[in-house]
């Protein structure tokens, strides 16, 4: 099968990605084989080719927003039968048998897999994943446009669960991609007012066009105090801004599996007040379930930019320049 492999991670400039002829994968016991249809294209990518993320795996096929077609079922799987619609997300298994797992934390599962990580992800014609980690997709809507909502859309949600917005809330978005632009709409039509500080021009009319109280400066100070943010830009020196801005009682969620060192913080201005701050590990698939359900309620509109599957290396270097409006999306040749 065609694929693009990381290959010598390093950054975007050195061309970490490269092009490659692998075999074509055989499901194991519970697994599927999916034919690629559309791959939506992650910070979480660039991470992983640029060594952010230290690989876990030579040569590892990226990509964790996947919509494909049931092609096989490995042996003794039950789930869905071939020609079925569905996506494959970043969280690829879990033990289902700690504490986390039995309290119903799985993201926080020490044995846990990922998509694109552990295990060869989107970036290819071919992949498999267990039938218990996928999601059953609807019929009438674009691949193009139902690839992002199962890492940016999920993750995204799961970061608004963490930030502890209360009914009818202000809400910060610091970075304005395609994980912010879904959450972002997802909040206003529960009630929220949102407000989007990006260092992107484009980013921010965007957010204006989606329905954002006010869009400004990565680091400029919104215009009213807020009761959460959300920080998706991989900024550590965000974290104090993000903090200074909040109101009393609220917190600030950090939704990337990557971010640069955070400065110092001072207590009284950034942490007293009961001000907090917390991280966001991967999803559960309840996470991602819920935000489905949103999604088919709310009908965020899911901006991309297409790119053909040969361009998948162009595609991460565009994502890395901040030439991405919404999210990149590889579409298989032919």
């Amino acid at each position: 099968m065609d694929a693009w492999v990381v290959a010598h991670p390093g950054p975007v400039e050195t061309r970490p990605l490269e092009r490659a002829g692998l075999p074509d994968p055989v499901p194991g016991p519970g697994e599927l084989l999916i034919r690629v249809e559309v791959c939506a294209v992650c910070r979480t990518d660039l991470h992983l080719a640029e060594g952010d993320l230290p690989p876990r795996r030579p040569r590892t096929v990226p990509g964790h927003e996947v919509v494909g077609r049931v092609a096989a079922l490995g042996p003794d799987t039950a789930g869905p039968p071939p020609g079925s619609r569905v996506g494959v997300a970043w969280l690829r298994s879990t033990c289902g048998r700690c504490r986390y797992c039995l309290r119903g934390a799985e993201n926080l599962c020490p044995a846990s897999a990922y998509t694109g990580w552990d295990a060869d992800g989107g970036y290819a014609e071919l992949l498999t994943a267990p039938a218990a980690y996928v999601y059953p997709l609807p019929e009438d809507a674009p691949a193009e446009t139902l690839a992002p909502l199962l890492c940016a859309g999920i993750i995204g949600y799961r970061a608004l669960v963490r930030a502890d917005l209360p009914p009818g809330g202000r809400l910060g978005i610091y970075g304005f991609g395609a994980s912010a632009h879904l959450t972002a709409q997802i909040a206003i039509a529960e009630g929220a007012t949102v407000h989007v500080m990006t260092r992107s021009a484009a980013a921010r009319e965007l957010a204006l066009r989606l329905g954002a109280a006010s869009a400004g400066g990565s680091a400029d100070p919104p215009p009213e105090p807020l009761d959460a943010a959300i920080l998706f830009a991989p900024v550590g020196d965000l974290v104090p801004v993000a903090l200074a801005a909040l109101d009393r009682g609220g917190t600030l969620a950090v939704a990337g599996i990557h971010l640069t060192d955070i400065p110092v913080l001072n207590y009284q201005r950034h942490l007293f007040q009961e001000r907090a701050l917390r991280s966001v590990t991967a999803n559960t698939r309840a996470d991602g379930r819920e935000f489905l359900r949103l999604a088919s309620l709310h009908h965020p509109q899911v901006t991309t930019t297409p790119y053909s599957f040969s361009a998948a290396d162009r595609a991460l270097a565009d994502l890395a320049a901040d030439r991405v409006e919404g999210a990149a999306v590889l579409i298989m040749d032919g």
